[in-house]
């Protein structure tokens, strides 16, 4: 597979979504935007030459949107590999082009989110195990924290304090989410919508600055959902799904 690096120069050129075709959504120009930003904080996007199939999406942990410490580490936002490109080795040619580019830039190692098992939007940990990652923090709602580092005695890169214990002070139905992922731009209208045609109390947080990103009550700052104080999940929900789960509540 051949692979293109999308910069600053040709970002408004290449297709950069994992499921959305038209080039001009609203949800793209989102996530275009929130990139063209980060570019200079040394963000990395590497794409196959299919469209949006195949992609991997690091940056330092330093300038990463997550609470965590691990400096000199590279974090990946995302390893994206499209169903029918699935089981050709695209997940392992990313992540080889990963490692090779965060050690000769004289990282430390990778980190990633997961989880002990598989949920929507986070890395598998089946590939990860596979590729000698480990587990090096957890928070109380299952996300793991899982790293790769590239000399022995490396420090452990750790979850923050906010992010151990993900809880908020404020009832009702609370959503944190940033512009990172394309879908927030559809459906966190949808929900607002939905929620007031419905009574339903709903506040959106989006997340505007790495400094936000780094103190927000949740390991996953893409999408956060959060229910009288309690995080539920990190998975967009469309007008149906949310009050489905709103009313088993």
């Amino acid at each position: 597979m051949d692979y293109i690096r999308v910069t600053k120069e040709n970002l408004e050129e290449e297709h950069i979504c994992c499921a959305i075709a038209n080039n001009k959504d609203a949800q793209v120009s989102s996530k275009k935007a929130w990139l063209k930003e980060r570019f200079d904080d040394g963000l990395v996007f590497l794409k196959s030459v299919e469209r949006g199939k195949c992609f991997i999406e690091y940056i330092p942990a330093e300038n990463a949107w997550n609470p965590i410490d691990a400096d000199g580490y590279m974090y990946i936002d995302c390893l994206w590999v499209s169903g029918s490109f699935k089981g050709h080795g695209y997940s392992t040619e990313l992540l080889d082009a990963c490692i090779a580019d965060s050690k000769g830039k004289g990282k430390k190692g990778l980190c990633i989110l997961s989880a002990k098992k598989k949920i929507p939007f986070l890395a598998d940990p089946k590939f990860l195990t596979h590729k000698g990652f480990a587990v090096c923090d957890e928070a109380d709602n299952g996300i793991q924290l899982w790293y790769l580092p590239f000399e022995k005695g490396e420090k452990t890169p750790t979850f923050k304090e906010c992010a151990k214990h993900p809880h908020i002070d404020e009832g009702g139905y609370v959503l944190y989410y940033t512009a990172q992922c394309p879908f927030n731009a559809k459906y966190v209208p949808i929900l607002e919508k939905t929620a007031g045609e419905n009574g339903v109390q709903l506040k959106t947080i989006q997340i505007q600055t790495k400094e936000e990103a780094r103190n927000a009550p949740t390991p996953v700052t893409t999408y956060a959902f959060f229910a009288d104080g309690e995080y539920v999940t990190n998975e967009q929900m469309n007008d149906k799904r949310f009050l489905k789960r709103i009313r088993k509540a």
